[in-house]
């Protein structure tokens, strides 16, 4: 198959550095491959989400150098599609409603597959996806081999929200496949998310991509620099300062001769290979 990528920020601000390093390192394993790069929009959580962000991000990326391949894929969207989705588990009986409360599951309760709490008049449920005892193996192209318990860890995941809201497991693992996404490129933020994914794929019965998650940028105090008050902008006008730390941070050579982003990105793309990644599950970002 083709390599496919992509790159699929949540608008809930502006381009980071984060995102930043996780959009380039992306773009550099796709063109490496001499696959395609994708860009998705998961716009499925409303009130988290800064208005304006979506547009922001995407009109910063071109100025990165970083142009998608085709169109970008906007989450809100693709109701039916996770509708779909949510039915065909519905009707394996791989879901349950729920009403129980976070007070409710204190304490690491486990479902075992139905809700603690019962109906509760006026309220709607959450729907939970039913996990059995399952460890879930997988490789990981830059932090190695992986294994997780599902109902140790996950227990039974939320993939539909009270309000009515899909959970971003399962939005994600459809859209991947509806995509035809191969090589799944992203911040080392979401390993602990990838056993939940492949689970839900088994259950869909939808293929299975690679993985390969990139060393998470902290600020100074070792916070995820995303929830950090050092998260500014990366700015769309002056491109070069920041398209440079973010090479740097997978430890490609900035090449200060290059003169605009095309350039610097093509250079790097001569220098890169995805095996000499750092190999770390974090570093500070300079």
């Amino acid at each position: 198959m083709t390599y496919r990528g992509r790159f699929a920020p949540s608008p809930t601000g502006h381009l980071h550095f984060g995102s930043l390093v996780a959009a380039v390192g992306s773009w550099l394993c796709a063109r490496h491959a001499g696959g395609e790069w994708l860009v998705r929009v998961e716009d499925i959580d409303p009130p988290r989400e800064m208005p304006g962000s979506a547009e922001s991000i995407l009109a910063a990326l071109p100025a990165f150098g970083l142009a998608a391949d085709g169109v970008v894929l906007f989450q809100s969207h693709r109701r039916a599609a996770y509708d779909d989705a949510f039915e065909q588990l519905k009707a394996a009986d791989l879901v349950f409603p729920c009403w129980c409360s976070r007070n409710d599951l204190a304490g690491g309760l486990h479902l075992d597959g139905h809700c603690l709490a019962g109906p509760t008049p006026g309220r709607e449920p959450a729907w939970r996806l039913r996990v059995p005892d399952v460890e879930i193996r997988f490789d990981d192209a830059l932090q190695g081999p992986q294994a997780q318990n599902l109902r140790q860890t996950a227990g039974d995941f939320v993939i539909r929200r009270v309000e009515g809201y899909y959970a971003y497991q399962l939005a994600c693992v459809v859209d991947d496949a509806f995509q035809g996404v191969t090589e799944v490129v992203r911040g080392n933020d979401l390993l602990d998310s990838t056993p939940r994914q492949i689970f839900l794929q088994r259950c869909l019965g939808l293929p299975t991509p690679r993985y390969l998650h990139l060393p998470l940028a902290l600020d100074g105090s070792g916070r995820k620099l995303s929830k950090s008050e050092q998260a500014h902008p990366v700015d769309p006008t002056n491109p070069m300062p920041a398209l440079r730390r973010a090479l740097a941070f997978l430890d490609l050579p900035v090449f200060a001769a290059a003169s605009c982003p095309a350039d610097l990105l093509e250079l790097a793309l001569e220098q890169f290979d995805p095996a000499r990644l750092p190999h770390c599950s974090e570093r500070m970002a300079a």
